[in-house]
């Protein structure tokens, strides 16, 4: 890499001992995350990240530090989240930051900092991790969209300290990372209520902002540190994490960067920068699997799913975050099929172990990741792909999928295998597993579908099944899938990414479809709109003693 693209590079790759902004502490069944934003660590230059303010930095130790409770401590079952400097939780994203931004980088930052909160949720929902956000001060904007993804919000009456979501009145935008979607999905908030608290910059406080829902709880000052405590034992109580399990430690990913792409042991990323496609393939383990849950623990990082997980979900924030001109990701796979195979049924028999059930956490998450991103996604099935199971999940996840057919050599010809982790174990956002997506539920597709469990279909039996696109023989293949890539590659990446996000979440409505969905279309348009990022616009010069200057066209 050149010193230009040194400098503009995102790591997500971070350890507690780097941590410039959160602290962890465990105490049995509790951890506790405390924010204490460095002003001076911002990710980039030219702004202060003052007021427990954050950016992509502060959110990246945020999210790892969720992954290493998950799996380094899973003696822990609640989580404490709490702010650090006085009389302030956390004021959310750093407007100065914003107001540098280029677009792109407003819109990456955005959707990562969705996908983490989105992950508190998931955690509690399958792992029997439960959070609270013990908002101690101040808690503004993405300080209370971070609140608002945990399972419980208790409050400091101090007769100061409100929550407030002022995007509106302030920056002219809108709580765009999950504000408005879980005041009205998740806690229920009337919509009057929320029109108010939406509009007004001072926020709500006390009793009034327990009995508008706004927070669950309201505590004293004397007496909020043992309330939190009390709470949080007992959502212990109800948690199945274990008590006395020995954790996985995260250990650094090994990684070789460069100007084609980056390799890892069962990713690796190649990227073609006049075509604008980056070819992500992800091989099957070479080497035995553990097939009982003491060697799985033995395993601990280096288990295959959970290595190969960890590894594709670092690909993916990387060539979002650093490579935004490749706009076509080229899904390949390698290896032995049966291998994945094994390993499938190994997470079937012991998915309800903590360390399974996490992997199968990482395994979710990270393949939502994918379906998320604002990247065309072309699935390749050729001659030594390894498309079972949960590799399977690639191809159904892509726009579309092409597969190589030989029928003058079938020994030699792909295949495709499905497993019963392709039936709802590993779900979409929707959560919909991805073939139920594509047949739109359909149950005479579906179990067509189940019904080749241990089987190998071929080109021409997994287009007669509905499972891919295209089955181009070896003649054709080249071409077509050249012509293709083309045309992908002409197109407007703005309509595409419009194109893609509707026609991938074409089924059921859930909240995090909605988080998503209001990200890319209304975030996305304001975001780009002169009221907001105009030389006069609210985000431009907050903080500078002028005022916005809005054009009052309603569009």
């Amino acid at each position: 890499m050149n010193q230009a693209e040194t400098i503009n590079f995102v790591d997500f790759a971070t350890s507690p001992e780097h941590y410039r902004h959160w602290t962890l502490e465990t105490e049995g069944p509790i951890a506790t995350l405390t924010m204490k934003v460095d002003e001076d660590g911002g990710l980039r230059e030219g702004y202060k990240l003052k007021l427990n303010s954050y950016d992509l930095g502060v959110d990246i130790e945020l999210y790892d530090s969720i992954q290493r409770i998950r799996f380094e401590h899973p003696q822990v079952r609640t989580v404490v989240i709490t702010g650090g400097r006085d009389r302030i939780f956390c004021s959310g994203a750093n407007i100065f930051m914003l107001g540098l931004s280029s677009h792109a980088w407003k819109v990456n930052f955005c959707k990562f900092t969705n996908e983490t909160r989105n992950g508190l949720e998931d955690s509690s929902q399958h792992s029997g991790l439960k959070f609270i956000a013990a908002v101690n001060g101040a808690c503004a904007g993405g300080g209370y969209e971070l609140a608002a993804a945990c399972d419980e919000i208790i409050l400091v009456d101090d007769r100061s300290s409100a929550v407030s979501l002022p995007e509106v009145p302030l920056l002219g935008v809108l709580p765009g990372t999950g504000g408005l979607t879980r005041l009205t999905d998740k806690r229920k908030v009337r919509h009057d209520h929320a029109d108010i608290f939406c509009t007004t910059s001072e926020g709500v406080r006390g009793q009034k902002a327990k009995d508008w829902k706004l927070v669950d709880e309201i505590a004293k000052p004397a007496a909020f540190v043992q309330f939190v405590r009390d709470r949080a034992l007992a959502l212990a109580e109800k948690s199945d994490r274990p008590t006395d399990a020995k954790g996985v430690h995260l250990a650094p990913l090994s990684r070789q960067f460069s100007d084609h792409g980056v390799e890892y042991e069962f990713v690796n990323v190649a990227i073609d920068r006049l075509a604008r496609t980056a070819t992500i393939t992800v091989s099957a383990p070479s080497a035995a699997q553990p097939e009982t849950i003491a060697a799985i623990e033995a395993a601990g990082v280096h288990w295959w799913p959970l290595q190969m997980a960890r590894e594709l979900d670092d690909a993916i924030l990387h060539l979002r975050a650093n490579e935004i001109d490749i706009g076509t990701w080229l899904l390949k796979t390698a290896g032995d099929s049966a291998a994945v195979l094994a390993c499938d049924a190994v997470i079937l028999a012991y998915q309800s172990h903590w360390l399974v059930r996490e992997t199968i956490g990482m395994l979710r998450r990270t393949l939502a990741r994918i379906d998320v991103s604002s990247r065309s996604l072309f699935a390749l099935i050729d001659e030594g792909s390894c498309f079972a199971g949960t590799l399977a999940e690639l191809a159904l996840a892509a726009d579309r999928s092409y597969m190589l057919a030989l029928p003058d050599a079938p020994d030699t010809a792909p295949a495709l295998h499905l497993s019963a982790m392709n039936f709802g174990l590993l779900p979409m956002i929707t959560n919909q597993s991805r073939l139920s997506r594509r047949f739109y539920d359909d149950e005479i597709e579906l179990a067509a579908a189940r019904d080749t469990i241990g089987k190998a279909l071929d080109a021409d039996a997994a287009m007669s099944l509905g499972l891919i696109t295209s089955n181009p023989d070896d003649i054709d293949w080249a071409d077509e899938i050249r012509m293709a890539l083309e045309e992908r590659a002409s197109m407007s990446p703005d309509a595409l990414t419009g194109m893609e996000a509707n026609l991938r979440f074409n089924g059921k409505e859930t909240m995090a479809t909605r988080v998503f969905g209001r990200l890319s279309a209304w975030q996305n348009w304001i975001f780009n709109r002169p009221n907001a990022v105009g030389e006069l616009g609210a985000l431009k010069v907050y903080g500078s003693g002028s005022k916005a200057k809005f054009n009052f066209e309603r569009v």
